[in-house]
């Protein structure tokens, strides 16, 4: 079902050529529009970033941690349609006008025959206290964690070898078990440099972090 899903073929401007299946759009590398929705907290005077552990069983970047939540926005989609992605994936019932929008963040990838070409429309769920109340899609979601962002920001840079993360990971059978670990890069899905610059750029700005 998936896979014959219709999402808008754009070049990398924007402007929509038509309409694919999601399985032509990522066969054939055309450029389409996804929704991304990055978590933060402040805890004791420092910013964490939510991570999203995701799935074995996902056929692009299994058992990797990635954005806190995203997805593909369907050809008769806008931005806002993509806050189900929350729900869906995470059990969080959050309106679209909770989140601040960090912009339009193209990037490209590729995993096994998949190549990924994307227009991501960018948006920030800051909390002043702990995110809790994580309901997993277990098809999609494994587990849920969080990193410190100044030191993800080193990790990405070069600047240091390890980050430290806490989480949960969820069993088979839903319960949840202590996540806690120091992870490389290759632990996430590799995101461009030139994505994660503007990211920490857009959540500094909002944030009004120096």
């Amino acid at each position: 079902m998936m896979e014959t899903e219709l999402l808008k073929v754009l070049d990398e401007s924007g402007r929509c050529l038509g309409t694919a299946t999601r399985e032509e759009v990522h066969r054939k590398g055309y450029w389409h529009e996804t929704f991304h929705c990055w978590m933060t907290e402040r805890w004791m005077d420092r910013i964490y970033l939510y991570f999203q552990l995701r799935s074995s069983c996902k056929k692009d970047y299994p058992s990797l941690l990635d954005i806190t939540a995203a997805g593909h926005l369907l050809a008769d989609e806008t931005a806002e349609d993509g806050v189900r992605e929350v729900e869906e994936e995470l059990g969080l019932s959050i309106r679209f006008q909770e989140l601040a929008s960090l912009g339009t963040i193209p990037w490209t990838g590729s995993s096994g025959d998949i190549i990924d070409r994307e227009l991501a429309r960018v948006y920030l769920y800051h909390q002043e206290s702990p995110i809790s109340g994580f309901f997993l899609q277990k098809e999609e979601v494994a587990g849920m964690v969080k990193a410190d962002l100044r030191e993800f920001e080193e990790l990405v840079l070069g600047e240091r070898d390890l980050l430290h993360v806490t989480g949960f990971k969820e069993q088979e059978d839903g319960e949840k078990v202590l996540l806690e670990d120091s992870v490389d890069l290759s632990a996430f899905v590799p995101h461009t440099i030139s994505y994660y610059l503007e990211l920490f750029k857009q959540i500094r700005l909002n944030l009004r972090l120096c």
